[in-house]
């Protein structure tokens, strides 16, 4: 990851940054932005509070059914108890490269 692109590939997948926002007015993504250290993350918000993992679990659930793909297949690698959040997604690199190119040009 780095640079424009909040995702890199993988032996196991694609890993994704996040910045979620717990207790959002309503859930979903709202673009691409940079840190300050210049690495791309996607803008995600989620209703449930932060408190017990529920938000973590929210935001799980709500990219799964972005992607189309199960929940199964993803877990927080970092940042479980932090806003900043990267996402492991397993399965075959190309093919998750490519829903994720399509899936950042709809938020961007």
């Amino acid at each position: 990851m780095g640079g424009s692109l909040p995702y890199g590939t993988n032996d196991r997948g694609v890993r994704l940054a996040v910045r979620l926002t717990p207790k959002a007015g309503r859930a979903g993504f709202s673009g691409i932005a940079q840190g300050a250290d210049g690495a791309a993350f996607v803008k995600a918000g989620v209703t449930a509070p932060a408190e017990g993992g529920k938000a973590n679990r929210a935001l799980i659930k709500l990219l799964a059914r972005e992607l189309r793909l199960p929940a199964s297949a993803m877990h927080i690698a970092s940042g479980a108890k932090a806003r900043q959040k990267s996402i492991q997604i397993a399965g075959d690199p190309a093919q998750l490269k490519k829903r994720l190119e399509l899936f950042c040009g709809e938020i961007k």
